[in-house]
């Protein structure tokens, strides 16, 4: 699928996750065929950029094109001179973030909360488009809550301001992450418009990936959770999709344990580069978290050292020394 001058190579691609698709986690993600990755959402207040963790969100050495910097605001000056800063300084698409749930978001009018204001989200969208020379995309959920699903309205007029992709959320805002995610409103809004969709919403496997591109006719899928502690699930997905590999899901099945030990042990490398010792060794411990989850499930000890190791250096040789031993075990038994 195209988005403006870029054609994606992938259809399966990377959810922007506060706290989570930090540039390290991006490159690791693309390299294992996630099509696009955006990145953590960036207040539009110009004033904040100058903090450590704004900084950082803004930091895109190295990482493959197209370059995508997602914004959240509620005022339309604002949120066009933030994009336009951040185009000067290198972000090729400009994703805007209406389908953040999180009180502290929706507090301020942003995130979901802009989806009870269809002007302003018109005003928003027309203010953006009109900064910037690179495509501007915007991610939605189905509506405020479930009285109130208005996500065909809110596409209808993306469409109309210039939007090049959407992405749809199957939940509204009043369901935050619970129940299950519905995709009848991502069909429907999929059948109102003419530029790619995006589906969005427990996709977890690539069986579900496939259920869910046939049934809402949706051009990608964007998997969030699914990638936490199993970045090579995009990997998985596109297999599968492709009709060229086995339906490995969440869990590590498509790789050896020696590839998924030396995907784990790069990506806390990288971690620890892009964040220094102190924050390198925080951070790590919740994807140290994850993937214990999927290669560990049954060992509290395990994770209780990798948690508990207060620097870098001991923490990468605590994991070295266990996906060893697990890398090995699975040789030993072959």
């Amino acid at each position: 699928m195209r988005i403006g001058p870029y054609v994606l190579p992938s259809s399966v691609v990377l959810a922007p996750m506060a706290g989570v698709t930090d540039r390290p986690f991006r490159i690791l993600c693309r390299e294992l065929g996630a099509g696009l990755a955006a990145s953590e959402m960036l207040t539009s207040d110009t004033r904040l950029w100058n903090t450590p963790k704004s900084r950082l969100r803004m930091s895109h050495e190295g990482e493959p094109e197209p370059r995508v910097v997602q914004l959240a605001g509620a005022d339309p000056v604002a949120l066009a001179e933030a994009a336009r800063l951040n185009v000067d300084q290198g972000a090729q698409i400009i994703d805007l973030n209406m389908g953040c749930p999180a009180k502290k978001v929706c507090g301020k009018l942003c995130g979901s909360a802009l989806l009870k204001d269809e002007s302003l989200v018109a005003r928003i969208l027309d203010a953006v488009v009109g900064a910037v020379n690179a495509p501007v995309t915007l991610k939605i959920r189905t509506g405020w809550d479930r009285e109130h699903r208005n996500g065909v309205n809110i596409a209808r007029i993306a469409e109309s301001c210039g939007i090049q992709a959407l992405a749809v959320h199957g939940r509204t805002r009043a369901d935050f992450y619970d129940g299950a995610a519905e995709y009848e409103t991502i069909r429907d809004i999929k059948s109102a418009i003419g530029i790619p969709v995006f589906a969005n919403g427990d996709i977890d496997t690539p069986q579900k990936a496939r259920e869910v591109l046939d049934f809402t006719g949706a051009d990608a899928v964007m998997l969030g959770r699914a990638s936490h502690g199993a970045p090579w699930i995009f990997r998985s997905v596109n297999a599968f999709l492709t009709g060229g590999g086995p339906p490995g899901g969440k869990t590590h099945a498509a790789l050896s344990r020696a590839e998924v030990r030396d995907i784990i042990l790069a990506h806390l490398d990288s971690l620890y580069v892009f964040y220094g010792e102190v924050t390198g060794v925080r951070i790590a411990r919740k994807h140290l978290g994850w993937y214990c989850e999927q290669c560990f499930p049954d060992s509290a000890q395990i994770r209780r050292d990798l948690m508990g190791a207060a620097s870098t250096a001991a923490q990468f040789a605590l994991a070295g020394k266990h996906f060893d031993e697990w890398a090995d075990e699975a040789a030993q038994a072959a």
